[in-house]
């Protein structure tokens, strides 16, 4: 049994915004239209396309509940710069008309990718996680990343649709590289001065930064001391990271916070009894 577990966020997204047409009825007076029939028939038409093209035997739609989210209450600044974007017209709509009529899955204050990420972890049988999101690979199991095209008539999700196995050290490794070079488009800074470059070197290396004091030998300064550091491996990742934290004039508790949101929710994160999400600990 395949199970296909779609970011239907995605796929509700474009089929929405790419059906909209901007209408001039006199001059200077335009409105936006969208027929709310032809976006759900090209939502399953991009769900038919990628089951038939994986083979799988059953799709389960996972979405994002509008109304909270988690993260919010670990960093309040969480994605907050996306609410002046304008969105689709009928986008709201159409996500509850997949949850009734399509039986899409939203979980109270979970995004889509916790769904997919609590889903593809818990249970037995083949599952494969289907988004355009990297963040995905912090979730050991099967991947397939999926190019977005738009094409002239409408929204098709298209493109390669290779299947990845992400092992739960490289799904561990990836959480830690998020956590130090955080997501702009997600709104969390990650460690200040680490790039995507330095943050792959800290964790393939496992690099910890370790304070000394140095004494100046010449110039104006001369017999001053200052702060640097030495970068050696060690074996343990999270002090290597927190280390990097420290080094910035932050330390554990932020890398903790940046921890927690960059974390995609697994089974092993989220209580089934009181349906909340366990919060991440080293």
């Amino acid at each position: 049994m395949r199970t296909l577990l779609i970011d239907a966020d995605v796929l509700a997204y474009q089929a929405a915004s790419a059906l909209e047409t901007a209408i001039e009825w006199e001059p200077g007076f335009w409105t936006w239209h969208v027929e709310f029939d032809a976006v759900w028939q090209k939502v399953d038409q991009m769900v038919e396309d990628i089951t038939e093209k994986l083979n799988a035997d059953k799709v389960v739609l996972c979405l994002t509940d509008p109304a909270k989210n988690f993260r919010l209450d670990v960093l309040p600044t969480y994605k907050t710069h996306r609410k002046s974007t304008k969105k689709p017209l009928i986008l709201f709509h159409l996500k509850e008309w997949l949850v009734e009529n399509r039986k899409g899955v939203m979980v109270d204050g979970l995004e889509g990718d916790d769904v997919m990420g609590i889903l593809a972890t818990r249970g037995s049988g083949e599952k494969i996680i289907v988004s355009i999101d990297k963040d995905m690979k912090t979730i050991p199991g099967k991947y397939v990343r999926t190019r977005a095209v738009v094409d002239a008539d409408g929204a098709e999700l298209v493109g390669a649709f290779d299947i990845l196995e992400i092992s739960e050290e490289e799904a561990d490794k990836f959480h830690m590289l998020q956590t130090l070079m955080g997501d702009a488009t997600d709104g969390y800074d990650g460690c200040p001065g680490v790039g995507a470059v330095k943050a792959q070197r800290i964790v393939d290396e496992c690099l910890k930064k370790t304070p000394y004091d140095h004494v100046m030998t010449r110039g104006p300064r001369k017999g001053e001391t200052e702060v640097r550091h030495t970068e050696e491996p060690c074996d343990n990742l999270w002090e290597a990271v927190v280390s990097h934290y420290e080094a910035a004039g932050l330390g554990e508790e932020e890398a903790l916070r940046q921890a927690r949101v960059a974390r995609i929710l697994r089974s092993s994160d989220f209580n089934f009894k009181t349906k909340e999400p366990i919060l991440w600990h080293p």
